[in-house]
């Protein structure tokens, strides 16, 4: 068996990015990697504005605590305040470019607004700092800076910053095509009759979630009968469609598993044993040009699998920049005394303590354990576990999207 490092290593090496890219509205492109940088054409903050509401003047005009000042003009955002008169206050709004001349401006909870003549005047009850309360030009983006690397996947903080230097539009990474496929005879569809033998396909509904989460566009064929002409001939038009065919199961010497020689017949085909638990059999190919992916029948090793395996594919597909999940230090309040002796990727939960929970079943049939959980342990060969250990946590927040 390989290790889970050797086997990722050798598909990252097989797979090269797409290559194509479309531009889209920055609106659009929720989830998608990009292809080009975004540079800002701008300052952000383009101009010295407030973080507060309250009153803009010069600091040497405050000489101490409940000094007085004409109020010479009023400034809201959006409007271009006039020249600042040493002397005076401006009454100024959250976001409004601060008038030249002004140096620091004065939250309005500590100042008192006077009546008069005209806009009145201020006393402010406080001793003043030049600069405070004030965000300077450029202070978050410099203009002509690269504020968004090519690829980066864009969540909804890189569409705001995108949008923050007014890029409209962006180039990202054409979609993956994925076309996914289940074979066995004891599959049936949620809704259709639960024959004797027979159980439900969940794998399909989890791997076509998962795919969808990754921004890729699923070309689903459903369940191809346990006949090696139809796998063939699945496997010949999932090609014609796809850039990679995922499916899960049916890859082993059986008399009713087709799925082996049909992909041998219309293509290539490694069969992998990997290291871990769950998971272990894995297969990779091509049928045409498209990349095969073969994951374990199991719905839980079907599942960790795919995160660990099919995953950094499906990115490096795209061009992103980063495979792999970020893993943190956690205290495990549980004992696994008897570890396997292939790496192991345990279900846990957090708890409000900070630390993780086990679940009980940690058998790869048990889908429950998943859906329970937080993420998943990373636990080396043949380590034993004791509360209070430290483990290495991967959140599934980073694997599932």
């Amino acid at each position: 068996m390989q290790s889970l490092d050797e086997a990722l290593e050798r598909l990252l090496s097989r797979v090269a990015p797409l290559g194509e890219a479309e531009t889209l509205p920055t609106a659009e492109a929720l989830g998608r990697v990009l292809a080009a940088d975004v540079v800002s054409a701008l300052d952000v903050p383009p101009a010295d504005n407030t973080s507060m509401d309250g009153y803009a003047l010069c600091a040497a005009d405050v000489a101490r605590p409940g000094t007085v000042l004409p109020v010479a003009q009023r400034v809201p955002a959006g409007v271009v305040g006039a020249l600042h008169q040493a002397g005076t206050a401006a009454r100024i709004f959250t976001g409004a470019q601060i008038p030249v001349g002004a140096d620091a401006v004065v939250m309005q909870e500590q100042c008192e607004a006077m009546p008069g003549d005209a806009l009145g005047s201020v006393r402010v009850n406080a001793e003043v700092q030049s600069g405070q309360w004030i965000r300077r030009q450029g202070e978050d983006v410099c203009k002509d800076s690269v504020v968004l690397a090519a690829g980066h996947k864009l969540d909804a903080v890189a569409l705001g910053l995108a949008a923050t230097v007014g890029a409209a539009r962006l180039t990202v990474a054409r979609r993956p095509r994925v076309a996914l496929f289940s074979t066995g005879d004891e599959l049936v569809m949620p809704g259709e009759p639960l024959k004797p033998g027979a159980i439900y396909n969940s794998n399909r509904f989890t791997l076509r979630g998962l795919l969808q989460g990754l921004g890729c566009e699923v070309v689903d064929l459903g369940i191809v009968p346990d006949q090696l002409d139809a796998t063939r001939a699945a496997l010949r038009e999932a090609a014609s469609q796809a850039d990679l065919i995922i499916t899960s199961g049916g890859v082993s010497v059986g008399e009713e598993d087709h799925l082996r020689p049909a992909v041998q017949a219309e293509g290539e085909l490694d069969l992998w044993q990997i290291a871990i638990k769950p998971g272990k059999p894995l297969a990779y190919g091509r049928v045409g040009q498209a990349h095969f992916v073969g994951l374990p029948g199991n719905p839980v090793s079907s599942f960790v699998t795919f995160l660990l395996l099919v995953r950094p594919v499906i990115l490096r597909l795209q061009g992103a920049t980063r495979l792999t999940p970020r893993r943190f230090a956690l205290r495990a309040d549980f004992a696994w005394p008897k570890p396997d002796r292939r790496r192991e990727f345990l279900r846990v939960r957090l708890n409000d303590g900070g630390g993780l929970d086990l679940f009980a079943n940690q058998s790869s049939g048990v889908l429950s354990s998943a859906v329970w959980a937080d993420g998943l342990v990373d636990n080396p060969a043949g380590a034993p576990i004791a509360p209070g250990d430290s483990v290495s946590f991967i959140p599934f927040s980073e694997v599932l999207s």
